[in-house]
């Protein structure tokens, strides 16, 4: 067993492991249709678990991101969890890009994985853009 407190899951800490720069990692809610080719982290156990935030700071901790991309929808249907995105990748300093949600959907065919929460709050979706330690 690892000795830490973030990932456990042995299939996203691979992943995390494996991501380069530019490679892109979609955490998820329960609704994101995933396309086929994009391997798929599952971890949805019932609605709200684990939540979307939680999975995104889980992520967040272990990998170096230097773009998101977020559908523009959110900020009409979910401005509270916006709230929360910004108040986590802004320190970061990691620019947020707005793209309709047609578009964000056909961005994640190019994802190098896709990681779902259990989350059901509207717009609930991050493509994260890798960056490098150096």
């Amino acid at each position: 067993m690892r000795k830490n407190s973030s990932t456990l899951n042995g299939q996203l800490s691979r992943i995390i492991s494996e991501t380069g720069h530019t490679d892109l990692i979609v955490v998820t809610d329960a609704g994101l249709p995933i396309p086929l080719g994009v391997e798929r982290v599952d971890l949805a156990v019932r609605p709200g678990l684990p939540s979307f935030l939680d999975l995104l700071d889980t992520v967040l901790d272990e990998m170096v991101v230097e773009g998101a991309t977020v559908s523009e929808e959110i900020r009409e249907h979910s401005p509270q969890l916006l709230d929360q995105l910004e108040a986590r990748l802004i320190p970061l300093g990691v620019t947020i890009e707005f793209v309709p949600h047609v578009e964000f959907k056909a961005a994640t065919h190019g994802a190098r994985a896709a990681v779902r929460s259990g989350e059901f709050t509207a717009y609930a979706n991050v493509i994260l853009h890798a960056g490098v330690a150096y």
